[in-house]
């Protein structure tokens, strides 16, 4: 449903369902609730607690098993749902029809609100209008800057994958390399692509795609190792994900290859390469800005009619890079898991 044949009143009206302060449990891979316990684990919010009547509100992404950068994202849903009196619900797969159920289930138990990753937004076409058609109001981050109006939802919070990808080609231009491969790890996943599309449109160099599977790590070595070695002239290895960059160093040894590896995306581990110089830098869209802000986002539309960017902007949380330039001031929020 395009966002823009949506009556403005409906729009800013607050949702009238109020979830009710019992447990609730969705079907996922995981979840886990805000309050106490969440405002224990994540960081402490320097803004206080809400005294407002208490919401649920469920975070549906598109995490493939051990990706740890959804632990960041998760974190500060966790602590944006421990100020705001929110219980979270977490559910993740990297299947779009999974999601889409778990998007289904959340609305079966009347949630307050949903957040969703859009990596492939068809799929999830039909589950969010049918929140939509519930009243339940849904925001998106992470993935999905070119769907979200389309789909209906009230807000974005990410990064412009195309303008990041083009960036990252630039800065390669300045470390002299003059062949890279981009590794996509999950093949359909439009953000992904997004991005090696904007370094080969920006990087002066030759750019190949090579595709591995994301989810056996194992294999994601394999397939590079054989990359480096059947093709000598690579020099720069660029990957989409953190554990993938990481991966990839390793591959690079076992080829006996001298290409270097620059990447998207932090975790702490890869501050740390970024320190020692076994990467070269990485592109940072700050995931615990992302799932903080998708769950306040939600907390601010009941409580008080807001919404960011006024429905047509999306709020951007990147790119920002991370180099032996700057790496030392972020080391510190990695190590908290916050950056």
């Amino acid at each position: 449903m395009d966002r823009s044949s949506r009556p403005r009143s409906r729009r800013l009206a607050p949702l009238v369902a109020v979830a009710a302060a019992a447990a609730l449990t969705l079907a996922g891979c995981s979840s886990s609730s805000g309050g106490k316990k969440a405002g224990e684990e994540a960081a402490n919010p320097s803004a206080g607690k809400a005294d407002t009547p208490r919401m649920t509100v469920a975070l549906v992404t598109h995490q493939a098993p051990g990706d740890t950068f959804w632990d960041t994202v998760r974190k500060g849903a966790e602590a944006a749902a421990a100020k705001d009196n929110i219980k979270l619900i977490y559910s993740a797969d990297p299947n779009a029809g999974t999601q889409a159920n778990y998007v289904q289930n959340a609305i079966d138990q009347k949630v307050d609100g949903i957040a969703v990753t859009l990596a492939k937004p068809d799929a999830m076409k039909g589950a969010i209008a049918k929140a939509e058609q519930a009243g339940i109001p849904v925001v998106g981050l992470n993935s999905g800057l070119s769907d979200w109006k389309k789909l209906g939802l009230l807000e974005f919070f990410g990064q412009d994958e195309s303008v990041a990808g083009e960036a990252f080609g630039n800065k390669l231009n300045t470390t002299g390399a003059k062949k890279i491969v981009c590794v996509i790890q999950e093949q359909g996943n439009v953000g992904l692509t997004q991005r090696c599309d904007g370094v080969k449109k920006t990087f002066k160099g030759t750019t190949e795609t090579l595709y591995v599977n994301g989810t056996d790590m194992p294999s994601v070595k394999s397939t590079i190792t054989a990359k480096l070695k059947q093709d000598t002239s690579v020099d720069t290895v660029v990957t989409l994900g953190a554990p993938f960059a990481l991966t990839a160093v390793q591959s690079v040894g076992d080829a006996g290859s001298k290409a270097k590896v620059a990447t998207f995306d932090l975790n702490k581990d890869l501050v740390k390469a970024v320190q020692k110089g076994t990467i070269e830098f990485a592109v940072d869209q700050q995931p615990y800005l992302q799932g903080y802000l998708a769950v306040d986002s939600l907390w601010l539309y009941k409580n008080n009619g807001n919404y960011s960017g006024g429905g047509e902007q999306a709020v951007l949380t990147g790119p920002a890079f991370v180099d032996k330039s700057n790496v030392d001031k972020v080391a510190a929020f990695a190590a908290k898991g916050t950056r």
